[in-house]
């Protein structure tokens, strides 16, 4: 590309240097210099010209832009002629040049993949070659080649590439990776849990060089716009040579107000600037940890009128811990006696209330109730660890505590002894989502209704329905469809369903799983519900670019165009309404990636 652009600069260089000798030279030879200066500018649109009319397609601008400089030749003004065609291949050269850089900024940015692997057995294999459960080793500095769990060493990895924080992230043996991330400190030894073609790498690229083939509504009116739009003014330009001359009228005036009539019309700026603008805006989300599947999905956050969101791993952890601890005995002790009881369940409430206890009693006697507790004798005293129905049963007197999350009560002896409260530990940046958007908010969940609608309250969120089933959370989803446009946000795996029935589908996270990537339209790299208000901006932002170019390029055109049929315009200013608008317009569309 980059030895294309060359040449093509080359070109334009040699031909204004021919065109510049001209005014030195007498008039029989200077025909010679500039009928070479139009040759090398121009020879090449011939070509693309001649095999885009076998390909019936007669109205590119490269088809326009040879009739009006011929046209110019015809009523003798060669030197205008040779002009506007360099003016023309020099915007054509800065706007090429422009998207080049544009996509080029994107590719950098997702250029994660990497060609070698250096493996324990094999020693350095092509990443195509590694199979899963294969061991490989990254170096410092080094990216992760392929998504997998560390087997031995810690480190911090650069995470920026795929999530788009700045923060180094700490791992150690056991912790999952994703491919991408670079290692910045220690050997690792990582086990593939993935092969080259189901990396999350590959899955996002694959996913950015699709996003072009889903279009968004404005370029598709565009496209039709354009095919409808040129030929009808082909056709003006005819009649605006013929029906003058017929009526007496000078032929060549008529005939040059028809050449700017031509290369005025040519749709440049709206066929590059709007997809470009859009490919900005997925560019500019892939930058921020974003993942758009194309323009379309892009387009559709704009004016959003509510945010539905999912509970657990959404607006929460997704993982118990106990967040409450009351008892008549000292914390150390209680603690110690309620995880020594659970220590042999496998109940993720269990597993909660054991994780930050290492110290353990023996135990006798123990006996897992279904649906109640554990009855245990620890330090020869019986102890019950459960719900309240568990020490009603049992006779120990105890009031019902109303908290959110699982209530787990304690009694040793047959003497009520006090209790933990087992929650799911709301995210931290779930409390800032009220502040930073203007759209209603709903949650939806499976949980119980009063834990759900606590979540809520503590978010300051208004409403919020649990105990819902998947098919429940769809019915909602329509229900609010039915009064604006819908963006719903969830882990992208069990609400599969509902992501499907949003105007807009996002999951957080589990880049790794296929059901996100499959069912979502956007995918947040970071588990950071903020995000909603970034994409949302970064929508706005790209539609309201779009949308001034398109304004601004048919604003000037119209306004030429009326120009040129009165005899106010000439072919220098039609360039202008052409390249120079497109230039303008490609610039704007730029800015996206400037706006933080």
């Amino acid at each position: 590309m980059k030895k294309q652009h060359h040449i093509e600069l080359i070109k334009i260089m040699i031909s204004i240097l021919l065109l510049g000798i001209t005014y030195f030279i007498s008039k029989p030879y200077s025909i010679i210099f500039l009928g070479f200066s139009y040759l090398i500018i121009s020879y090449s649109m011939y070509i693309e010209a001649i095999q885009n009319i076998r390909k019936k397609d007669f109205f590119d601008e490269n088809v326009l832009m040879i009739l009006a400089t011929l046209g110019a030749f015809y009523i003798g003004s060669n030197l205008e002629a040779v002009l506007v065609m360099i003016l023309f291949q020099l915007g054509e050269f800065l706007s090429h040049f422009a998207v080049h850089q544009s996509k080029e900024s994107i590719t950098k940015m997702m250029d994660l993949r990497v060609e070698e692997v250096e493996t324990e057995e094999k020693g350095k294999i092509k990443i195509e070659q590694v199979k899963e459960n294969d061991i490989y080793i990254v170096k410092p500095g080094e990216k992760i080649p392929l998504d997998g769990v560390i087997v031995e060493g810690e480190s911090f990895l650069d995470t920026s590439s795929m999530t788009g924080e700045i923060t180094p992230k700490k791992v150690k043996e056991n912790d999952f990776v994703l491919s991408g991330c670079i290692n910045r400190e220690s050997i690792l030894k990582i086990k593939a849990t993935s092969t080259y073609r189901t990396t999350t790498t590959q899955k996002i690229i694959d996913l950015i060089e699709k996003s072009n083939d889903r279009k968004s509504s404005t370029e598709t009116f565009i496209r039709k716009f354009s095919k409808k739009y040129t030929p009808i003014v082909v056709g003006i330009a005819i009649l605006l040579v013929l029906i003058p001359t017929i009526l007496g009228e000078d032929f060549s005036t008529w005939l040059y107000r028809s050449l700017v009539f031509l290369v005025t019309s040519c749709p440049c700026a709206l066929v590059i600037s709007v997809p470009l603008g859009y490919f900005c805006g997925i560019g500019k989300s892939s930058k921020e940890g974003i993942i758009v599947k194309g323009s379309k999905e892009l387009e559709n956050c704009t004016n959003i009128d509510y945010v539905l969101l999912d509970k657990t791993g959404t607006l929460t952890e997704g993982v118990f811990e106990v967040t409450k601890v009351k008892s008549n005995l000292p914390k150390e002790e209680f603690m110690k006696i309620i995880s020594s009881a659970e220590k042999n369940s496998i109940h993720p409430i269990a597993k909660a209330i054991i994780k930050n206890n290492k110290d353990f009693y023996s135990v006798k006697k123990y006996k897992e109730i279904s649906g109640k507790g554990i009855s245990c004798e620890i330090k020869n005293k019986q102890v019950l660890v459960g719900n309240y129905d568990l020490l009603k049963e049992n006779n120990v007197s105890c009031e019902k505590v109303d908290e959110m999350g699982t209530i787990i009560y304690v009694s040793i002896d047959k003497e009520y002894s006090g209790y933990v409260v087992i929650s799911d530990k709301i995210k931290k940046e779930s409390k800032k989502l009220k502040d930073s958007i203007s759209q209603e908010l709903i949650i939806l969940s499976g949980d119980e209704e009063k834990i759900t609608k606590e979540v809520a309250k503590r978010l300051g969120i208004k409403k919020a329905y649990g105990n819902l089933l998947p098919l429940d959370k769809v019915a909602k989803v329509k229900e609010y469809q039915k009064k604006g446009k819908v963006l719903f946000v969830g882990d992208g795996i069990n609400d599969a369903p509902v992501i499907k029935t949003a105007d807009v589908g996002i999951s957080m996270g589990e880049m790794g799983s296929d059901a996100a990537l499959e069912a979502s339209d956007i995918i947040f790299m970071k588990e950071d519900i903020t995000k909603i208000k970034t994409i949302m901006d970064i929508a706005n932002l790209t539609k309201r670019k779009v949308t001034q170019s398109i304004v601004l390029a048919l604003t000037i055109k119209f306004l030429v165009l009326f120009l040129a049929t009165i005899g106010k315009s000439t072919i220098l200013l039609a360039v202008f309404a052409d390249v120079g608008v497109t230039l303008i317009a490609i610039l704007n569309v730029l800015t996206i990636f400037l706006k933080k």
